[in-house]
C-alpha cells in the first residue's frame, strides 16, 4: 500500500475485525461496516465474504477464499466477477488429496484416515466429498469427524481414539486456523499422526504441513 501512497495512520485507516470462528456473528459485523460507510470490504474466508456480499452491493468488497467463487456465488465469473465483488481464488481442494497421499506415504499402514471438518463452514459438504474423492483415489478409508467449536474438540479426538483410526486429516478451516496451537496439542496428547494446511500446525506439535503460502495470497505485483 505504500507504494502506492496510502500510509496506514497518515491518510488511510484500518479497521480489523474477527468473528473469532462463530460464522453466526458475520452479519452483524458486515452491517456495522456497511454502516461505518468504510471505502472497502476485505474479507480472508467464504463466509466472510458471503456476509459482506449480503450487507452491500455499493461498497467494493475484496476477498480471498480456497473454493471457486462462481461456485460459491460470490461472481458471475472469473474474467468478468460482476457487481462489487472480485479477489483471489486459491483453489486448494486440490491439495486435499495430496495431504491423503503424504499420510499414506508416511503411514503406510494406516488403513482407516480420519478427517476433521468443521459443519458451521459453508464450504463443509464440499471439502467431505473432495476428501472422499482423494480417498477413493489412494485405496484408504475416511472416517468423518465433527467441530464447530472449541468445546467440542475433546469429543471429536475422543471418537478419532476410540475409532483407532491411523491418522488424521484437518480439513481447511478459519476457525481452525485460529485453533492451531490447540489443535496441534490435541494430537501430541492423543498421538494421533496428523496433517493440516498450515506449516505454524506441525510446529505446535502436528505431523505434517502442506498448503499454500498464505502472505503471499495478499501479495499482488505488477509491471510498470
Amino acid at each position: 500500500m505504500k507504494e502506492t501512497g496510502y500510509i496506514e495512520g497518515q491518510n488511510v485507516v484500518i479497521e480489523r475485525h474477527s468473528a473469532e470462528g462463530h460464522y453466526d456473528r458475520l452479519p452483524a459485523l458486515a452491517a456495522d461496516l456497511v454502516r461505518r460507510q468504510v471505502a472497502v470490504i476485505v474479507s480472508t474466508a467464504l463466509a466472510a465474504a458471503l456476509a459482506a456480499k449480503a450487507a452491500t452491493t455499493t461498497i467494493p468488497i475484496v476477498f480471498t477464499t480456497a473454493t471457486d467463487p462462481v461456485k460459491d456465488g460470490l461472481v458471475a465469473s472469473l474474467s468478468r466477477p460482476g457487481g462489487n465483488l472480485t479477489g483471489v481464488s486459491l483453489l486448494t481442494g486440490e491439495l486435499v488429496q495430496k495431504r491423503l497421499e503424504l499420510l499414506r506415504d508416511v503411514l503406510p499402514n494406516a488403513t482407516g484416515i480420519a478427517v476433521l471438518i468443521n459443519p458451521n463452514n459453508p464450504n463443509a459438504e464440499q471439502n467431505l466429498q473432495l476428501a472422499r474423492e482423494a480417498a477413493r483415489v489412494i485405496g484408504r478409508q475416511i472416517i468423518v469427524v465433527k467441530a464447530g467449536a472449541i468445546s467440542e474438540f475433546d469429543t471429536a479426538f475422543q471418537t478419532i481414539v476410540q475409532r483407532r483410526v491411523g491418522a488424521l486429516v484437518i480439513a481447511g478451516d478459519p476457525f481452525f486456523n485460529s485453533q492451531i496451537e490447540q489443535l496441534g496439542a490435541l494430537t501430541v496428547r492423543h498421538a494421533v499422526p496428523a496433517i493440516y494446511q498450515q506449516r505454524e500446525f506441525a510446529a505446535a506439535g502436528g505431523l505434517l504441513s502442506y498448503g499454500i503460502n498464505l502472505p503471499s495470497r495478499y501479495l499482488c505485483r505488477t509491471n510498470s
